[in-house]
């Protein structure tokens, strides 16, 4: 009965948590992974928590690309997407022969054990410094030249292979390049999904286990509340304006990197 009433538990949790943080992924284009990730690494080992996160984010961004792609800028997608694809092999690759449960910090908080790995203490520690800079207005006027694309694209693809976090980095480059919100959020759309085929195929071995076919449901319960999510996203779209988008980004960054540096995620 205890067994499974938290199986009950994490069901719910995992179509909740995939709704919401859905619709403010929307706008922003990351979170969603973060929190599915969170919930995903207490069904799953780490490493499939991982591939079964990317499961439902390409799902999710097939959809809104469906929905917001007309406004993609191609020459964005060509110079960011190229390289973020690349880079995403390489970190899903590496992610496959690394120990990525390496603990560098254990320690207990109200009761519970936390650890923290170095590869979430490197994002967590990037994600701060962009998100205080943003929120100080020390970066207000910086316009990333598209030379510096490709650069963007990197960050965003390896990390988003080796742990799951493409779109912070994505988003952080995105927003200095003189978007429109509708064409961040089509443009993010598109090169979430290059990194996410990417980093799938990699990872394919790890998700064509007996561990998809026992977890399907979950699987597929936490891709359409996230679907769910994105259309409730999009009939919000013409009432957020990119400020807005901009100020819940940074204080979304701040969270996540929290989060990731102290083992809460």
């Amino acid at each position: 009965m205890v067994v499974w009433g938290e199986e009950l538990l994490t069901f719910v949790l995992t179509i909740a948590a995939a709704f919401l943080a859905s619709i403010l992924t929307f706008f922003t284009g990351f979170g969603l992974g973060t929190v599915l990730l969170a919930v995903f690494v207490l069904v799953f080992p780490v490493n499939f928590a991982i591939a079964a996160t990317a499961v439902v984010h390409l799902s999710n961004n097939v959809f809104k690309l469906f929905l917001v792609g007309k406004h993609a800028r191609k020459d964005i997608l060509v110079r960011f997407g190229i390289a973020a694809l690349l880079a995403a092999l390489a970190g899903a690759y590496i992610l496959t022969v690394i120990d990525s449960s390496q603990v560098v910090l254990t320690y207990q908080f109200m009761g519970k054990q936390l650890k923290t790995t170095p590869v979430r203490c490197v994002i967590g520690f990037l994600m701060a410094a962009f998100a205080l800079m943003d929120l100080f207005g020390l970066s207000e006027k910086w316009v990333i030249d598209p030379g510096w694309m490709p650069v963007g694209g990197v960050l965003s693809g390896f990390f988003g292979g080796l742990s799951g976090n493409q779109g912070a980095f994505r988003t952080m480059f995105l927003l200095k390049a003189g978007l429109t919100k509708e064409e961040l959020i089509g443009t993010g759309a598109a090169i979430g999904c290059l990194v996410d085929l990417g980093r799938l195929t990699i990872y394919w071995s790890q998700i064509n286990g007996p561990e998809l076919r026992l977890q399907l449901a979950l699987l597929t319960a936490a891709t359409f509340s996230a679907i769910a999510g994105t259309l409730v996203g999009n009939k919000l779209l013409e009432k957020v304006s990119l400020k807005k988008i901009e100020i819940a980004a940074s204080v979304l960054f701040l969270a996540i990197a929290f989060g990731l540096g102290t083992g809460l995620f």
